[in-house]
C-alpha cells in the first residue's frame, strides 16, 4: 500500500549538480525516517543519506559536503540535493522510507556523472 515514487536521475558532468525527490503514498500515519542508497555496478548497496522525523542527518562520508538530504513532512518527501558531483557518484539511487511496522524502497533512478 505505501509507495515510493523517485524522480530526478540523469546524466549530469563531474562538477554539475542534481536533484533527486522521492514522494511516499498511501496508508501512511507516521514515518520514522526517510534516506537514500545507491548501488553502483558491481557493488553493494550503500548509505548515502538519512534524514529523521525530527530532522537529524547522517551522511556517508564520500558525501559529505557535497549532498544534502531534505523532507517535506506534510508532502511525505524527501529530495536529495546532489553537488559536485564526481564520476564516482554514478549509481542507482533508491530511496528508502522506514515506518513503524514496515520498511519500503522505491524503484530506484539511475544518477550517470561522465564527461
Amino acid at each position: 500500500q505505501v509507495q515510493l515514487v523517485e524522480s530526478g536521475g540523469g546524466l549530469v558532468q563531474p562538477g554539475g549538480s542534481l536533484r533527486l525527490s522521492c514522494a511516499a503514498s498511501g496508508n501512511i500515519l507516521s514515518i520514522n525516517a526517510m534516506g537514500w542508497y545507491r548501488q553502483a555496478s558491481g557493488k553493494e548497496r550503500e548509505l548515502v543519506a538519512i534524514i529523521s522525523s525530527g530532522g537529524n542527518t547522517n551522511y556517508a562520508a564520500p558525501v559529505k559536503g557535497r549532498f544534502a538530504i531534505s523532507r517535506d513532512n506534510v508532502k511525505n518527501t524527501a529530495f536529495l540535493q546532489m553537488n559536485s558531483l564526481k564520476p564516482e557518484d554514478t549509481a542507482v539511487y533508491y530511496c528508502w522510507i522506514k515506518l513503524m511496522n514496515v520498511e519500503r524502497w522505491g524503484q530506484g533512478t539511475l544518477v550517470t556523472v561522465s564527461s
